[in-house]
Formats: structure tokens, sequence, C-alpha cells
């Protein structure tokens, strides 16, 4: 029998990506699987059932989607969709287990093997299924976007009749993935643009954008798996004395740090924003984690003062055609590794091979990203992460 692959309809509030676009449809069902797309399921990327291509089949009943082998979605299914799902299938989607307790208790009491795209190791092998860097690179252009239409001035530097307008100074916090396409695209539309990174490696990517890097002396927070640790509390206040002094220059602050698995670090105070020039915007990438800054509310405006603060929490549903683009293929690759051609088929052609689903616990990639498995948690960061979340 083929292995059977399904892609629910996402469910989340505001969520308007898909698991699975057409194009790369067609590519999974070139491994002989059987796929299946909830109907309605691309609406939110404008995407019409009539676009999935046979074989993709489209079903309507909750029994068949949950009930294949294997569920990829966007967003963890909620519990009651979790329990409909067979004992020993396998859910890969993004899940953020620390704010998901309930689903990790539903996986765990079906025995479903999840694999969370968040926790994909950040290595060479892994990039093409690196899920946090795709999703990130759209936030970062949006969020560059979101900076020049709430500035109630220009970006570029202008010169008119009526004299020389300068340009807008935008500073990026933090230079991950997020962090370095706002940077780019904020240069592209003509800012003067200034990054922090507690990384200091990353001085050279953000100055090949032709953006200023900005250091806080002794502090250097590189960690394993090219993230960052938290800081100590005497780095906290270097990090924040020299940040306070650049905000207060800065037309546009956006911040995009995060930490995988658990909330996102709070480095804006309400003093820092209270030194932010009038008429200034800060666009808070982390405001799904809790935000980088403490006045900072999910998917709200807040005014404090003149400061104009905007914390939108999936970012990347804005841009849901592209988003899902490289998601569904962020999916596909992974998929590979668990999808896999049945023995003895060496000589027979890619259109008469039959797979099967199989995981090998040696591949680090697997490994890594594993959430739970045979009803248990099998990532200790998870497990450490819901043990402090009470």
């Amino acid at each position: 029998m083929s292995v059977k692959i399904a892609v629910p309809k996402e469910t989340a509030s505001g969520e308007t990506r898909v698991a699975m676009v057409p194009k790369v449809a067609d590519k999974l069902t070139k491994l002989n699987v059987e796929l299946l797309v909830a109907k309605g399921a691309g609406e939110g990327s404008r995407i019409p059932d009539e676009a999935y291509n046979e074989p993709v089949k489209l079903s309507g009943r909750a029994a068949d989607i949950f009930g294949a082998d294997v569920v990829l979605a966007v967003n963890a299914p909620d519990p009651k969709q979790i329990a409909k799902m067979k004992k020993g299938s396998v859910l890969i989607s993004f899940v953020q287990a620390h704010n998901n307790r309930e689903v990790v208790e539903a996986l765990n009491s079906g025995s479903v093997t999840c694999f969370a795209m968040e926790l994909v190791p950040r290595i060479t092998r892994a990039q093409s299924m690196d899920a946090l860097s795709s999703q990130a690179s759209a936030a970062g252009y949006k969020a560059a976007l979101m900076a020049a239409n709430s500035l109630e001035r220009f970006l570029p530097m202008l010169t008119t009749a009526a004299g020389t307008i300068r340009p807008a100074k935008v500073l990026v916090i933090g230079a991950g993935v997020a962090g370095l396409q706002a940077i780019a695209t904020a240069k592209r539309l003509g800012a003067k643009v200034f990054a922090y990174d507690v990384r200091t490696d990353t001085k050279e990517q953000v100055e090949s954008l032709g953006a200023d890097f900005l250091m806080a002396e002794g502090v250097k927070a590189e960690a394993e798996g090219g993230y960052a640790r938290e800081l100590n509390e005497d780095e906290k206040a270097k990090q924040q004395q020299m940040l306070e002094k650049n905000m207060a220059d800065a037309d546009a602050v956006i911040t995009t740090a995060a930490v995988p698995g658990r909330p996102a670090p709070k480095i804006i105070s309400q003093a820092m924003v209270e030194a932010m020039k009038p008429g200034s915007v800060l666009i808070d990438l982390g405001a799904s984690g809790g935000g980088n800054c403490e006045l900072t509310r999910p998917d709200e405006t807040v005014t404090h003062g003149s400061v104009t603060i905007y914390g939108p929490s999936n970012v990347p549903a804005l841009l849901a055609e592209h988003s899902s683009e490289m998601y569904a293929q962020n999916l596909f690759n992974f998929l590979q590794l668990i999808v896999v051609p049945e023995e003895g088929q060496d000589d027979a052609k890619p259109a008469d091979k039959t797979y099967k689903l199989e995981i090998n616990w040696d591949d680090e990639i697997l490994a890594k990203s594993a959430l739970t498995h045979d009803g248990q948690i099998v990532n200790e960061a998870a497990k450490k992460a819901l043990a402090e979340a009470g």
C-alpha cells in the first residue's frame, strides 16, 4: 500500500498559509504516495481547490485527513483533531511546545510521532528544510515595509526644489534571517540602516548589506546552532545602555530577537521607548513569543507618548503566497527523509517504485527535530521548557 499523506485546512485565527501548494504537490505525488488535501485548505493563500492536479485528492471529511499516515500542517492541529490521528502516524508542523501543552499531551496520548519544524537543526544538510529561516525571511521583508508605512516621513534621501530631505534612520535589532532581510529591504528603500546583534560574528553579514554594525562592549553571546544564548544581568545592562543611545536617534526600530521554543527575550524597556524621538515607530517581530519590548501587545498598535509600537504575531501569513510556497518546499525536502523507496528497487524506473514510511533515528535531522514519539516527549529542550512553563 502507498503512504497516505494529508493536508488539513488551517484553523488558527489569522492563518492564511497552507502546508502544500500545487507546484510542490505535483512533485510529491511522483513519489507514488497518496496525497489528500482538505477542501478549502488553500483559500487563505488564494489557491482554489481546482488548482490541485490529479492524482491529488480533495476531501471534506476530517476522518480522511486525520486518518492519514502523515499529516502536514503549518500549525499543529487542535487536540480534538489530533485525537482522530492513527496510533504511530506522523505529524509534521510548527508546534511551539512551550505554549501548547494540551497539543503535546494529545500527541502523547495518541502515540503520534511529531516532528516540530522549529526544531530542525541548523546544519548544512538541513538548510533546505529550515522552515524557521524561510518564514523569517518573509517576516523581515514585511517588517521593513510596515516600518516605512507607519512612519510619517520619507525613508530615502530626497533632493527637491524645497530643499534636501535626509534619509530616515532604521535600527534593526537581531541579525538572524529576519533581521538581515529587514536590513536589506530598508536599505533598498533608501534608509540609513544600523543593526545590532549579540553574536558579533554577524558583523560581516550586516556590513555586506550596507548597514552599520553596532556593538555593546564586552557582550558576545554566540551559542550552538547559530542562535544566541541568554545574556547575564551585566551584559543586559551594557546592551540596554548602548541600545537606548541609538534608539533615541532612530526613526524606526525593528526587533527580531527570538529563541526557538522559548519566550522572546525582553530587550526594550518602557524607559527606552520614552527616550525615542517623537513620531518614531517600533515593529516587534517577537510579539508571538511575548515581545522584545515590554510595551508590545500582540496584534495591537500601541501608542506610548508619541511612539507607535506594533507587534504582529504572524507576519509570514501576510505574505501567504510565497510563505506557503517556501514552507511546502521545506516539508517536501523533510519528507524525503522518512518516505523512502522499498528495498530491492535499484533497477526500477522512478514511476514504478513503491515507497514506505520509515524513520531512521540515527539521522541527526530526524533525531533532533522529533518532539514526541511512542507516547513520550523526546526533545529535552521542549521537555525543559514545558516544565518551566508549569
